[in-house]
C-alpha cells in the first residue's frame, strides 16, 4: 500500500486558487452600460436627471453595472431600481441636487450596490426606505442637511466620507440591520451617526473601525444634538473600535437601549459626558474603551427612569476637566453609576472631582467597585450614604486622592471623610481589602 504523502502549503495555495470564485450575484454581471451611450454627460451644467433614469433602468433590466462619467452630474429626486450595481470614476463622479430635493431614492428594493460616488447638495445626499441588501461602498456626502437618510432598512455603508452636513451624516429609523465601517466622518451639525427607533426593539446594528469627529449641537439640547454615535430605543447594536473626537456633548449616547456592547473605542475631549448610558436601558457592556478629556468620563445613570444593568471593564480614564462648556449640570467625574453594574479593572486619572462615584442621592442599588487603579483625584471614591440607598461593596481598589480616599456622600456634600474607617455606620455599605493613601 502507497503511502500519503503530506501536502505542502504550496499544493494547498495552488488548489485553492483554483476554486471556482462565488461572489455576491451582484458581482457576477457580465457585462456594463456607459451611462455616456444614453446621454448622461458630466459637467454639462444641465438637469441629467431623464437621461441618467432611462440608464439606471436599461441597465437594471439587463443586468448589467452602469458606470458613470467623470464629472458633476446634476439631479433631482433620481429613483434608484433593483439588482444593480452603479459605478463611478474615484474621486472624480459627483451627483449634485438642488436645496428642495434629494439626488437620489432606493425605495423598497433590494440588491443595490452604489461605487465610488460623490453626492452633494440637496436635502439629503441619499434615502434609502423599505430596502434590503443596499450597500455604498467608497462613497462621499457633504453640504445636505443629511448624508444618508435611512428608514426601515438593512444597509452596509464602508470605507465612506461624510463632512460638512448641516445636520448629521448617518441618520436611521427602525433599521432592519446596519453595518456601518471604515468610515470617516467629520464636521457635521447635530450628529455624527444616530440610529434610533419609533419603539424601543431589537436593532442589531453594527457600528465599528469608523473615525468621526467635530460634532456641534446647532439645534441646541440638553443632549440629544451634539454626540459621535447615538443610539435611541435600538436593542443589541455594538458600537466598537470607533476613533470619536472633539464632540459638543458625547462619544457614545445609549439612551433606552437593551443589550448593547460599546467597547475599544477612543474617545477625545469630549463636552460632556464621554460614554453615557441613560434613561431606561438595561444590559450595558461599556469595556476597553480609552477616554482623554470630558467632562464626565463614563456615566450610567436614571435609575429613576428604569436604568439598570452594566458592567464597566477596563476603561481608561483621564484628564477630566472641572466643568462642561456646553451642560453647566455636569459634576466632574471619572465613572459614574446608579444600580446594578460593576465597575471592575478600570484606571482613572486627573479628575478635580470623584475617581469613581457609586449613586447620587438615593439612587443607588447594587453596585460595585473592585480592583480599580484611582488616582491623582480630589476624591478617590465616592458612596452615596443617604437614607434609602441601596447596597455597595467597594473592595480591592489601589486609590490615590488629595483630599479624600474613600468618602460618603449625600448628593454633592462629603458627609464622611473617611468612609473606609466608618463604614460601619451604614449598613448599605460594604467596604474591604483597598489600598489608600493621600498624595499632593
Amino acid at each position: 500500500m502507497s503511502q500519503l504523502s503530506r501536502p505542502s502549503r504550496r499544493h494547498i495555495v495552488a488548489a485553492l486558487l483554483a476554486l471556482p470564485v462565488f461572489a455576491p450575484r451582484l458581482a457576477q454581471a457580465q457585462s456594463s452600460l456607459d451611462a455616456t451611450s444614453l446621454g448622461v454627460v458630466g459637467d454639462s451644467g444641465a438637469d441629467q436627471s431623464p437621461a441618467l433614469q432611462l440608464a439606471l433602468q436599461q441597465a437594471a433590466a439587463a443586468g448589467q453595472t452602469l458606470r458613470l462619467p467623470p464629472g458633476v452630474i446634476s439631479v433631482r429626486n433620481i429613483e434608484v431600481p433593483g439588482n444593480i450595481i452603479v459605478e463611478g470614476v474615484p474621486g472624480r463622479t459627483r451627483l449634485t441636487a438642488p436645496v428642495d430635493t434629494n439626488a437620489a431614492v432606493i425605495a423598497d428594493r433590494g440588491n443595490v450596490v452604489l461605487r465610488d460616488i460623490d453626492f452633494a447638495g440637496g436635502n439629503n445626499g441619499l434615502i434609502i426606505e423599505f430596502s434590503d441588501d443596499i450597500a455604498l461602498e467608497r462613497c462621499s456626502f457633504r453640504n445636505s442637511a443629511i448624508g444618508v437618510a435611512i428608514t426601515d432598512s438593512g444597509v452596509t455603508i464602508m470605507d465612506s466620507r461624510f463632512s460638512e452636513l448641516d445636520d448629521a451624516a448617518i441618520h436611521a429609523m427602525d433599521s432592519r440591520g446596519l453595518l456601518i465601517t471604515g468610515n470617516r466622518i467629520d464636521y457635521c451639525g447635530n450628529a455624527g451617526i444616530r440610529i434610533w427607533r419609533s419603539q424601543t426593539g431589537p436593532d442589531r446594528s453594527i457600528v465599528s473601525n469608523n473615525r468621526i469627529a467635530n460634532i456641534d449641537w446647532r439645534d441646541g439640547g440638553n443632549g440629544q444634538n451634539g454626540n459621535a454615535i447615538n443610539i435611541f430605543r435600538a436593542d443589541e447594536v455594538t458600537v466598537a473600535d470607533n476613533h470619536l473626537s472633539d464632540c459638543a456633548f458625547t462619544a457614545v449616547r445609549l439612551n433606552t437601549t437593551r443589550n448593547t456592547i460599546v467597547s475599544g473605542n477612543v474617545c477625545l475631549r469630549s463636552g460632556e459626558v464621554a460614554i453615557f448610558s441613560e434613561f431606561a436601558f438595561s444590559g450595558s457592556v461599556i469595556a476597553n474603551n480609552l477616554i482623554d478629556g470630558a467632562a464626565t468620563g463614563i456615566s450610567i445613570t436614571n435609575l429613576d427612569s428604569g436604568g439598570h444593568l452594566a458592567t464597566c471593564t477596563g476603561n481608561i480614564v483621564r484628564n477630566i476637566t472641572p466643568t462642561s462648556p456646553v451642560n453647566p449640570d455636569t459634576m466632574p467625574v471619572g465613572i459614574f453609576a446608579e444600580a446594578d453594574t460593576a465597575i471592575t479593572g478600570n484606571t482613572v486619572q486627573t479628575v478635580p472631582g470623584v475617581g469613581i462615584a457609586a449613586g447620587y442621592g438615593a439612587f443607588l442599588r447594587n453596585v460595585l467597585v473592585a480592583n480599580n487603579v484611582v488616582s491623582a483625584t480630589r476624591i478617590g471614591v465616592g458612596v452615596s450614604v443617604v437614607e434609602g440607598t441601596g447596597p455597595v461593596q467597594v473592595s480591592g481598589n489601589l486609590i490615590h486622592a488629595t483630599e479624600h480616599a474613600i468618602a460618603g456622600l449625600a448628593w454633592t456634600d462629603i458627609v464622611e471623610p473617611d468612609l473606609a474607617t466608618n463604614a460601619g455606620r451604614f449598613d448599605n455599605v460594604s467596604i474591604s481589602g483597598n489600598s489608600v493613601g493621600l498624595a499632593p
